[in-house]
């Protein structure tokens, strides 16, 4: 390849395939720059070092599962029927690429874990597209009245052995499914609307 042709996605694609053939221990830089053709020096003028381009592919990576799921937090309709596509469609995601390739997964998990800020930001992604899910439902009298970011984190957490992947061994499991709905059926009890009873009438004096 021409370096004057050498674009951060082309190498961005390039690091994917290297990592996928090596693994994340044994790719470089330069295994990178050999895949396209170029020094790797080429690759250092996009990527000013072998970290910032790993936390690149990670970003990438991560924005493959929150892009779509943001489309889904953009819609309109009722917002306890989002809520569950939403979350439907994060543990279809994770639990796809787990089961699709468990390798690439596995490199994908040890990348993550070195590029924490990056985690975080997707994490926080994940929460603020919840919690607009959230808010709408507050606001048309679907859910209790509370704070919506608070609210996401927390169904976040509740569902985390369900699409974090620290519990991709968990999830092979028959009763994976049956164990979700019962924890969805526990956190919708907690976001629905409780009416107030009234008190009962007083009694008259006689």
């Amino acid at each position: 390849m021409a370096e004057a042709a050498l674009t951060p996605d082309r190498i961005l694609e390039a690091a994917e395939e290297v990592l996928r053939r090596y693994g994340p221990a044994k790719a470089t830089v330069v295994d990178v720059a050999r895949a396209l053709g170029v020094s790797h020096g080429s690759v250092y003028r996009h990527f000013p070092s072998k970290a910032a381009l790993r936390d690149t592919v990670t970003e990438r990576w991560l924005a493959r599962v929150s892009d779509p799921l943001a489309v889904i937090a953009g819609e309109s309709g009722p917002a306890p029927a989002r809520l569950r596509r939403w979350f439907d469609a994060l543990i279809r995601a994770k639990h796809r690429k787990a089961g699709d390739d468990p390798e690439l997964f596995a490199t994908y998990m040890t990348l993550a874990a070195e590029a924490r800020e990056v985690v975080a930001e997707h994490v926080a992604h994940l929460c603020g597209q919840i919690a607009r899910i959230v808010a709408d439902g507050m606001a048309d009298g679907s859910f209790a009245p509370g704070d919506a970011a608070t609210v996401a984190r927390a169904l976040l957490d509740a569902t985390a052995r369900f699409h974090n992947p620290a519990h991709a061994a968990e999830w092979a499991s028959p009763d994976t499914a049956a164990a979700f709905e019962a924890v969805w059926t526990l956190v919708m009890r907690g976001l629905e609307v409780r009416e107030i009873p009234s008190p009962p009438p007083g009694r008259g004096l006689g």
